[in-house]
């Protein structure tokens, strides 16, 4: 059966001026017309879906998360059975999915097994790109080792379907890329710098030489053009990846002018995570957060928000992307406000959360604005969101939510 949604303010992820009173007509899966009711003729037979004066936006894209998580206390995780992670994840999907994230691209720790069960539908959740998992050097951002000589990663790993991520020089890192390709990977994800949440590094610390990015790129590449997005917070770090024709930087908290340049030059895409620094602060006490992570945290929130703002007033490529598991899935879209905060309009926020991502996953020609022919991603919210940014991080302001011309929402 057709559905039909009309009533309400058309914001189609282009860009330009919103439009009331069109409708949209969806097609099983495909979005089949977009434009006057007049204009469409009617059989009686579809199913109408009343936005009643609310926006109509293409599904939005969250272009970093890690499904397969939510940071806890490390007791907890020693306490709980491998397999209940699968269950925690089914929860996690479907709350992304209603929080109006219709696809995501997960930054580590989702293997092809959960992919298989949303797309069969055994499950409900965005569509996913996989990563599977990040590779990274020994002592390096992703490596559990603490300083007690123990290890404790945040996310098993090694396990069927999930190799180990560590490897040291270009012939490791080659073979540590095929065996991600091999296990599922849609891109590959690399950890270029230390992070806020490994102990035994710092943000501004580079991992990986040029010459074991370009390898990992060349990996890649020879599969057909995947593309690799890099964990990268210190400035040389960041360039090191650039220059490796790395196609994505995550977080990029210490971007200086060159790094941006470089940027611009090579069409690089910004993911920012603004809200991850954030939720550390915010959750460190409920969640066990090291005090390392705490400390570093405090340390980069400000400059964080500086490289943003700078970059995006230097004309690189923003795309959204949250970090979500780090803080609790269906608190995605509080990064649009923080985005507007680092000085994008609202406007801006919603493109960088639709079309900009769907060009960021290489998903452009199916995804990320309302158009005849693309897929029926689409959310219906109940407050106009240029008006109020902050609105959309209220789970209850998404009003409808359509995956692949499914209704998943409805709570008009």
């Amino acid at each position: 059966m057709k559905k039909i949604i009309k009533n309400g303010l058309l914001i189609d992820g282009n860009g330009g001026t919103p439009v009331d009173g069109l409708v949209v007509v969806i097609d099983e899966n495909k979005i089949i017309y977009v434009g006057q009711e007049a204009n469409y003729s009617l059989t009686g037979e579809e199913q109408i879906i009343d936005a009643q004066g609310g926006a109509i936006l293409p599904g939005l894209i969250d272009t970093h998360v890690h499904m397969m998580m939510e940071f806890s206390p490390i007791a907890d995780r020693l306490a709980t059975p491998f397999s209940f992670m699968y269950y925690q994840a089914a929860k996690y999907l479907k709350t992304t999915l209603h929080a109006g994230i219709t696809s995501v691209r997960d930054a580590l720790g989702t293997d092809l097994g959960v992919k298989k069960a949303v797309e069969d539908g055994l499950i409900s959740g965005p569509r996913l790109q996989l990563s599977i998992n990040a590779l990274t050097i020994t002592g390096g951002h992703g490596d559990g080792y603490t300083v007690s000589g123990n290890t404790m990663d945040i996310l098993p790993s090694d396990y069927p379907g999930m190799p180990n991520g560590k490897c040291d020089g270009v012939e490791e890192v080659r073979k540590k890329a095929r065996e991600m390709l091999r296990a599922g990977a849609e891109v590959i994800k690399v950890h270029a710098t230390g992070g806020v949440l490994s102990a035994t590094d710092h943000p501004e610390f580079t991992q990986f030489s040029l010459e074991e990015l370009k390898a990992i790129v060349e990996e890649g590449q020879f599969r057909k053009g995947v593309k690799v997005m890099a964990h990268a917070q210190g400035a040389e770090g960041i360039k090191n990846a650039v220059k490796a024709g790395i196609h994505s930087i995550e977080h990029g908290i210490f971007l200086d002018n060159e790094a941006i340049e470089l940027m611009k030059e090579n069409g690089t895409y910004l993911v920012p995570t603004l809200l991850a620094p954030v939720a550390v602060l915010e959750t460190a006490e409920e969640t066990g957060m090291p005090a390392t992570a705490v400390q570093k945290s405090k340390e980069v929130i400000e400059q964080h928000k500086a490289s943003i703002a700078k970059a995006y007033k230097a004309g690189v490529k923003i795309a959204m992307g949250t970090d979500a598991g780090v803080m609790k899935h269906g608190t995605n879209l509080r990064e649009l406000g923080l985005m507007t905060e680092a000085g994008m309009t609202p406007m801006e926020a919603i493109v960088a959360s639709t079309k900009t991502a769907s060009e960021c996953l290489g998903w452009q020609n199916e995804l990320g604005t309302i158009e005849e022919g693309k897929l029926a991603d689409i959310i219906i919210v109940g407050k106009n969101p240029l008006e109020d940014i902050y609105s959309l991080a209220n789970n209850d302001t998404i009003k409808v939510v359509v995956k692949n011309g499914q209704v998943e929402k409805n709570i008009l």
